[in-house]
């Protein structure tokens, strides 16, 4: 048996799911109802400009009235209004946009982009706040009747004529008592300053004292006056061609944005039409050295109406640091308007803003080098977070990546870096050797070893530096990565060079076995080199390949989670050739010789900050017993 038919949908069934359940968070009826507000007086401009409404269009400013007594909230427009005959046609079927079908009809003549409204469902989210609610609406077509429409939240509604005088409409909702905060101005102003802030028509919510002067010179006087209070800003920075703004002008706006935050190093302004529509300012902020990716900052519109703050698929994850506003309409939402829905326009806009911060970058350095060398300790974190996290990233950013050289205080491209300590830092494989620190103050006598050498270090010290490093040794050719303190100085960088140890293979064993004695370890493996008289007596480290393992665990990532949790493997490295070895070696009281060992041992705890509790307490003991 086959059969045809229609699905039937009954607006007594899906209306109660429409109230309860299109919008997940009931304060955005209000964004809804001044969106409505703001298309309606949109439409009227686009006629006036048309020549198609011959009438004065006077005041458009949206108002916004509570009557607490009455318990009513009121979305006062001055638009485009609407007929009986209207109401019924746009308000009484669901899902019909009045807006849409404007758009339709007016986009050849270039008018309706600026229109918000595109499902026809907004209208019903007063529904979720208010027993009943009243449209009072009188069309802007010459001889028009005013009309009247009520409904209480069920299916059934009234039409009469109205009243009203002036053209528009006013939508008036009576508050429920489970939604009674919306009757109270501080969360009302609230809701208007989250979602309307940047609408493009004026919006009035009660009013605000001015004062002014009245008479000239000396006979002026002061006077406090009320006014209407514009909660908006109806022309957000975004919306102007950059070619008319000044630097004060984008700094201005990052206060109105962010007001206590300190000024923007710098920011790019989007400004696309094709093959999408998208404009918005990003803006980067001062960033100490500190990894705190705060996923709020960045503000997504639409016609600029605010949507969201997660917008973590519209801009890429390296970038949710920065701040500042994206208004596109070509972003999908759902229904409600409340999130973002998958598109393929998302991943071009995610690839657009990828490249502009790029480009923005790559034009400052070449621009003025200096001033992006002082802004990398800022900048630094974003830049490597993107080479990490985007190919296309790192192909522009290696050309202005800078490493900073401890030596000399300088700042390097890494292929200027590469080429300036090639000809010392070269090891027998043929490969460039980095060498950095972490912590230029504990790692001191470290670097002073390879300073010794002729070596140079660079600081890596961000919380990110265990994968940064890790990322540049991949991608790098013939490049090795090695912390100052990953190994004893003449082991760093392997040339293949052996020097001679002045201790005989007896006295090098009865030398290690006097420090395995002292430092009593299992988890320190004793070594006897042959070092220069001049370096450290004992020297303790922790394997760059452990190391680096351990850190990136703890910083989560690198594959390997469980290196987090194992005990450490130390390495003693004992200088056969330092005085202190002689003199250990030719005391003949084992106590005595032991207790060399054990201060030249807890002297290399020290400086890798390893000794501490009643080792520290013990070592300072036996170092004042040694001055007296």
């Amino acid at each position: 048996m086959q059969e045809k038919g229609t699905i039937s949908i009954h607006s007594e069934n899906i209306f109660p799911i429409i109230k309860k359940f299109l919008y997940s968070d009931h304060e955005v009826f209000l964004r809804e109802l001044v969106s409505n507000a703001v298309d309606a007086t949109q439409k009227i401009k686009s006629l006036s400009a048309l020549g198609e409404y011959k009438g004065d269009l006077g005041n458009t400013n949206i108002e916004i009235k509570i009557n607490k007594k009455k318990k009513t909230l009121h979305v006062i427009d001055r638009g485009i209004g609407m007929t009986a005959e209207e109401i019924k046609k746009y308000i009484n079927q669901i899902a019909f946009s009045g807006a849409t079908e404007f758009v339709e009809k007016y986009k050849e003549k270039g008018e309706g982009a600026g229109i918000i409204g595109h499902f026809g469902l907004g209208f019903y989210s007063a529904f979720m706040v208010a027993d009943k609610v009243e449209i009072k609406s009188l069309s802007r077509e010459e001889g028009a009747n005013p009309a009247h429409w009520i409904c209480d939240g069920s299916t059934e509604f009234e039409i009469n004529e109205g009243e009203k005088k002036e053209r528009g409409s006013e939508v008036i909702l009576h508050i429920n008592k489970d939604s009674e905060e919306f009757l109270e101005e501080a969360r009302v102003r609230e809701i208007l300053n989250k979602y309307c802030k940047f609408l493009p028509v004026p919006i009035v919510f009660g009013e605000k004292e001015e004062t002014i002067k009245e008479g000239e010179g000396d006979d002026a006087k002061e006077k406090t006056i009320k006014k209407p209070d514009v909660i908006n800003n109806p022309e957000p920075l975004w919306t102007k061609s950059p070619a008319d703004l000044k630097d004060e002008d984008y700094k201005e706006f990052y206060k109105e944005l962010y007001p206590f935050s300190e000024e923007p190093l710098f920011w790019i302004h989007l400004n696309v039409d094709y093959p999408f529509n998208l404009t918005g300012i990003l803006y980067f902020p001062k960033i100490k050295n500190e990894l705190e990716i705060q996923k709020n900052k960045i503000q997504l519109y639409s016609r600029q109406v605010f949507i969201t703050d997660e917008v973590k698929d519209v801009v890429p994850e390296f970038l949710m640091l920065l701040h500042g506003v994206i208004d596109s309409p070509d972003i999908p939402l759902n229904v409600s308007r409340s999130y973002l829905q998958a598109d393929s326009n998302v991943k071009k806009i995610n690839n657009h803003i990828t490249k502009k911060v790029a480009d923005k970058l790559s034009d400052l350095f070449k621009k003025d080098r200096k001033g992006f060398e002082e802004k990398w300790d800022s900048i630094g974190l974003f830049i490597k977070y993107g080479m990490m996290s985007d190919d296309k990233f790192y192909d522009k950013a290696q050309k202005f990546c800078l490493l900073k050289s401890i030596n000399e205080d300088k700042y390097f491209t890494i292929d200027e870096y590469k080429e300036q300590v090639k000809t010392n830092q070269t090891d027998k494989d043929d490969n460039v050797n980095i060498i950095y620190a972490t912590n230029p103050d504990k790692q001191d006598a470290f670097i002073t070893s390879a300073e010794k050498k002729g070596y140079d270090v660079v600081l890596l010290d961000s919380p990110i530096d265990s994968h940064f490093i890790n990322m540049l040794e991949q991608k790098l050719e013939k490049t090795s990565m090695k912390r100052v303190d990953a190994d004893i100085v003449d082991k760093l960088i392997d040339k293949d060079e052996k020097a001679e140890l002045v201790l005989s293979d007896e006295e090098k064993e009865k030398l290690k076995g006097i420090f395995e004695s002292a430092a009593d370890n299992q988890s320190m493996n004793v070594t006897i080199e042959a070092l220069s008289p001049d370096e450290l007596p004992v020297t303790i480290t922790l394997p760059e390949f452990m190391r680096r393992m351990k850190d990136m665990a703890q910083t989560g990532g690198g594959g390997m989670p469980f290196m987090g949790t194992m005990p450490d493997q130390f390495n003693m490295t004992v200088n056969g050739n330092h005085s202190v070895a002689s003199k250990i070696l030719k005391e003949t009281d084992e106590n005595k010789q032991k207790a060399m060992a054990k201060q030249a041992y807890d002297l290399a705890l020290l400086s890798q900050n390893m000794l501490n509790g009643k080792d520290l307490t013990s070592f300072i003991s036996r170092s004042v017993d040694m001055m007296k």
